[in-house]
């Protein structure tokens, strides 16, 4: 059996066998949660080094909404299949998503290309979660906004999928040369400073290459009579205005820390969670999950 199966599988006997149980109260006094009418996260990339679950479960347990989006690569079955990496923080994140389910928020999974095997399942729900290929979410003004990943745009993944999976690699190892970067950083004092970010925006055919992906999802979403569009994948959080439609990006848990949120009256804004953190989220040394 695959890896991919067997952690749905999981999930799946998770969500129906396993009570959910109550968490300790809030000892926080200072830090009630901030309430949104809809949330949306993506680019979690759970299952790999370089996912900020601390920094997740903080935002998570720090937020409440009545729908919570999950806008792919949710888990990172590509990274999976070559090494599985599953430390308990992670494991924390799916039983805390789990929990909002059980607890009355709507979830709604709409799955990327690093979580693609779990396009099998679409139409199903796993734990109260329900899984969708895509979405079109109302806001409270009245707007509509095309719900999309996002690789379905992405030519590299598309034409020459090999090629993405080299990428894949040549980012984590950035990552990865990132961390220790940082770690020397912080022990002269100074602050958390993104390797990778400095990469893309410096890099012509990166920003290139960015432009490209917005213009051709603002598009699509004008096609199909929608008034904007909230995406993912290339991990840079945005919102702005194309030829009229709302590009609305949510980032990702790897780098930036962000999410896309919609106020009670409609309103839009990225958070950048970083600034909300009590202190620089520093990830624990992980303890494994072993598979069965």
């Amino acid at each position: 059996m695959q890896r991919d199966d067997a952690f749905l599988r999981a999930w799946r006997d998770t969500a129906v066998q396993s009570p959910i149980q109550s968490e300790p109260e809030d000892e926080d006094r200072q830090r009630p949660p901030l309430h949104f009418r809809t949330l949306w996260i993506s680019d979690l990339h759970l299952g790999t080094p370089g996912c900020q679950a601390r920094a997740l479960l903080d935002f998570l347990k720090h937020t409440e909404c009545e729908t919570l989006f999950l806008v792919g690569d949710i888990i990172d079955g590509w990274q999976l299949k070559r090494h599985w990496y599953w430390p308990q923080a992670h494991n924390d994140v799916i039983q805390k998503l789990l929990r909002k389910a059980r607890k009355g928020t709507r979830v709604i999974f709409i799955p990327g290309n690093h979580d693609e095997f779990a396009r099998k399942y679409l139409n199903h729900n796993f734990g109260g979660i329900d899984v969708a290929d895509e979405w079109i979410h109302e806001t409270a003004d009245g707007r509509k906004l095309w719900i999309i990943h996002g690789d379905l745009f992405d030519g590299v993944i598309q034409c020459a999928k090999w090629l993405a999976y080299v990428g894949d690699s040549l980012y984590e190892f950035t990552l990865k040369l990132n961390r220790h970067l940082n770690s020397l950083r912080a022990r002269m004092g100074l602050p958390y400073w993104s390797l990778s970010k400095y990469l893309k925006g410096k890099v012509k055919r990166a920003v290139s290459y960015v432009g490209d992906f917005e213009a051709a999802v603002a598009r699509e979403a004008r096609n199909r009579g929608a008034q904007g569009v909230v995406c993912g994948h290339i991990h840079h959080a945005e919102m702005r205005d194309i030829d009229g439609i709302l590009y609305c990006n949510d980032g990702d848990w790897v780098e930036s820390l962000t999410a896309l949120a919609e106020h009670a009256d409609g309103t839009l804004e990225i958070i950048d969670w970083a600034q909300h953190m009590p202190v620089p989220s520093k990830e624990p040394a992980p303890r494994e999950v072993v598979a069965a």
